[in-house]
């Protein structure tokens, strides 16, 4: 990274007001070539705006931008890209049923007297996926991808478009370990190259390996940046990233009070699904928080489905407060009292378009009607005593949820649950690609809930997280429950041994397999 060289991209002074909310205030930052800066805040502090911004897609009140030190204009998205800064969204701007090759040529597609040239545009394509090290056949439908390799066909498009400034937001959030290596192993490869990239990621882990610089917003300000090569008195510490965030000391993240186990309100009995799940026996008590861990591939979301009604288990029984959970689709799941928090808001959860009020109310309706006509008043009092609840910040009721940060469309899932005043809930990684202020926010709710009685299973990939907030683990592998364990007293080691089935003393565990009680 050359300090003394004119930034790749340099923004000055942007502000940006929607409404009565100011997202943007006096904003000044700036990417230099052979650097990863990386962007750190809360959800909704403005790093999403500033990078709408940056990427065409909103314009600013005021400020500048400039790219190597030209004014430029970004008034859409390819005159961004013209520009030479291109944006890696969390959710990928690929199309499923196209190939590769299609996907990688679109809006400069090859032809030869007015024809599509497949064969020059397959051919480009091999050429732009070497470029990225991506051993990728341009000619499969990319719908047929994994995740981490469609987000490789998006930066080998980016890189063949000679993007100087490279966004990557939220990048690691749906990759397996093995596909974040080879992501990292790719930026280090780009900024060696030159490039400027920006890295925006809630995983202070990752910030730690990959960032030269770290920026932190909050609230729509730039609260400060650190350069993260500093030694001595200047070395940045991730305390010190916090407080940035937060303004303030978070000294006890996980938020676990024991509460007295109830009866049993759960009771899952040789369950088994398709796709080799099973049989899996466990039961989570009231008032009790088990967690679910495993790695990709272990079985977790599955047997949530399995026993949410979302889809049909092949044998086995579910019983609920003593009575057969028989429950053949999600609604009849939520009329006998569970509610499900899925694994992707918006994929499954959420309806983008529609309200903030309507998203949180829309499993309630019927409580708040008389003879089918809905009782707007106390509808709107309790869906705004849950946003209260759950600190949401906007306070806009009809605003479409799209507009919203990530952490608080997670939170309206979570106000839609607790509206429910479920028996038992389900959260399917409740925390993925949410800050760390609205994950201690999170584990808050959590605990509380569990504090009503109710019965709560989470899933989760983070493993500090499970042993932080769960009483009793549940380790999965290969469709079945391998381990329970104590989470007072494990350790993340013996997670993972049990998760992988790689022992230290090459013992096998002593828990039968498929059994937890």
């Amino acid at each position: 990274m050359n300090e003394t060289a004119t930034p790749l991209l340099e923004v000055a002074g942007i502000s940006k007001r929607f409404g009565a909310t100011l997202a943007l205030s006096d904003v000044s930052f700036d990417v230099r070539a052979g650097e990863v800066h990386a962007l750190m805040g809360e959800n909704g502090a403005g790093k999403s705006t500033l990078m709408k911004i940056i990427s065409g897609n909103y314009q600013p009140d005021t400020g500048t931008i400039r790219i190597s030190g030209t004014p430029a204009v970004m008034a859409s998205p390819r005159d961004a890209m013209t520009a030479g800064v291109a944006i890696i969204h969390q959710e990928l701007n690929t199309i499923p049923d196209m190939t590769v090759a299609e996907n990688l040529a679109t809006g400069n597609e090859p032809a030869r007297f007015g024809v599509l040239d497949r064969r020059t545009m397959v051919a480009q394509a091999r050429e732009k996926l070497a470029r990225v090290g991506a051993h990728i056949d341009p000619t499969r439908p990319i719908g047929r991808l994994s995740v981490g390799m469609q987000q490789m066909v998006e930066i080998a498009r980016a890189v063949a478009e000679n993007a100087k400034v490279l966004v990557l937001d939220e990048p690691t959030a749906s990759l397996s370990r093995t596909e974040s290596e080879q992501l990292f192993a790719l930026i280090r490869s780009m900024r060696d190259r030159g490039m400027g990239l920006i890295y925006i990621s809630h995983r202070m882990e990752e910030v730690w390996e990959l960032a030269d610089r770290v920026t932190v917003f909050r609230d729509g300000k730039l609260i400060g940046t650190r350069d993260m090569r500093a030694d001595g008195p200047d070395r940045t510490t991730p305390g010190d990233i916090v407080r940035m965030m937060v303004g303030r000391e978070i000294s006890d993240l996980y938020v676990r009070t024991p509460h007295p186990a109830g009866e049993v309100r759960l009771d899952v009995r040789d369950l088994t699904g398709p796709g080799g799940i099973g049989p899996v026996s466990f039961d989570v008590r009231g008032g009790q928080v088990v967690g679910m861990v495993g790695l990709i591939g272990a079985g977790r979301t599955e047997v949530a489905r399995l026993i949410y009604g979302a889809d049909r288990s092949t044998g086995g029984t579910v019983s609920l407060d003593g009575t057969p959970l028989e429950v053949r689709n999600p609604i009849e799941g939520l009329r006998a009292g569970v509610g499900l928090l899925p694994e992707s808001r918006k994929d499954q959860a959420l309806f983008l378009d529609l309200s903030v009020k309507d998203n949180i109310s829309m499993s309630t309706l019927k409580e708040h009607s008389t003879m089918g006509v809905l009782r707007g008043g106390p509808l709107v009092r309790a869906v705004r005593g849950v946003m209260e609840q759950l600190k949401v910040r906007s306070n806009a009721l009809g605003l479409e949820s799209r507009a919203l940060s990530g952490g608080n469309q997670q939170k309206l899932v979570l106000g839609r649950l607790l509206l429910q005043r479920p028996k038992l809930l389900i959260l399917d990684e409740p925390t993925r690609g949410v800050d760390i202020g609205a994950k201690s926010e999170i584990y808050r709710l959590i605990n509380e809930i569990a504090g009503t009685g109710a019965a709560v299973l989470v899933i989760s990939s983070d493993l500090p997280e499970a042993l932080g907030i769960s009483d009793q683990l549940l380790v999965m592998r290969a469709g079945q429950i391998v381990a329970s364990l104590d989470a007072r007293g494990a350790s993340e080691e013996t997670v993972m041994q049990h998760a992988t089935g790689v022992y230290a003393d090459d013992a096998a565990p002593t828990e039968t397999a498929g059994t937890a009680r």
